[in-house]
């Protein structure tokens, strides 16, 4: 039933902007609408709709803070087409209004660590166009946060369903999608596995619970770091410092770790003014 309601999960996440409801989601899954309802309860403690308006106002924070675009813009991006509706749910969740909580946060990242002299100098990092690429990967949900870049491989490898995968793919490159960084979240989810090609998956059997992730071609902030606990404070420098100077911006979307034997990478997504 979980990974059926994995499936679920993810497909909320993917049309937080539809207006698609859950007859649609249960119609895809081959449920009645009280099944999925249900379901879904018993594995997220949280309705569809109530977790999908999670989904929602944690993505119109991310936006309100990253990007430029009018609150307007923002509340369509998330599924609201009544900008009044959209503040209210706002205010109701975040306990201010866009316009406050925008203003409010924006304050918070220009006092990132690397402003104080005791912190060391800033990050460096380059804009990358990274081309398209596939990844199989599963989805983790409130998991115990795994810092260091081996214990990232290792639990990359002991998830479920990793056995299943041929050895070439568990020892390769690896990449987690973190969903919910930097910003707190109600509802903690971290996409991991391995990177791959047509050569390297050809004949292999993909687990149940793993799926197919399409990379786009896309522009990032790369970063060398030693701990997942170094992305707070680098996306705070970068989105409040480092990339207004080369003329870019954060787009909200989510923060990809990259790693192989001997490094790890964060990766921003970005667009250009």
């Amino acid at each position: 039933m979980f990974n059926e309601m994995m499936r679920a999960e993810i497909w909320l996440q993917d049309h937080v902007e539809s207006q698609q409801g859950i007859e649609d989601l249960a119609s895809r899954l081959g449920y009645s609408t009280s099944q999925v309802r249900r379901r879904f309860k018993q594995c997220f403690g949280l309705s569809p709709s109530a977790y999908r308006d999670i989904l929602r106002l944690e993505k119109a924070a991310r936006l309100l803070i990253f990007t430029p675009y009018p609150i307007q813009t923002i509340a369509a991006r998330c599924g609201y087409q009544n900008h009044s509706a959209f503040s209210r749910a706002f205010l109701r969740y975040h306990n201010l209004t866009p316009r406050q909580y925008r203003q409010e946060q924006r304050i918070r990242l220009y006092r990132h660590p690397y402003r104080q002299e005791h912190s060391g100098d800033p990050p460096s990092f380059e804009i990358c166009k990274l081309p398209s690429r596939q990844a199989l990967v599963t989805r983790l949900y409130q998991h115990e946060r795994e810092s260091h870049l081996d214990n990232l491989r290792k639990l990359s490898q002991n998830i479920r369903g990793a056995n299943a995968l041929p050895e070439r793919l568990r020892q390769g490159p690896g990449i987690a999608l973190i969903h919910h960084l930097p910003l707190d979240s109600k509802v903690e989810r971290i996409d991991l596995g391995p990177l791959i090609d047509e050569a390297s998956t050809a004949g292999v059997a993909i687990p149940v619970s793993f799926r197919l992730l399409e990379l786009p071609a896309q522009r990032h902030a790369c970063v060398p770091i030693e701990s997942l606990d170094d992305i707070p404070a680098v996306v705070q420098y970068l989105v409040s410092e480092g990339l207004p100077k080369k003329r870019c911006f954060a787009s909200g979307e989510a923060i990809r770790v990259e790693w192989n034997d001997s490094d790890m990478t964060m990766q921003l997504p970005i667009h250009r003014e």
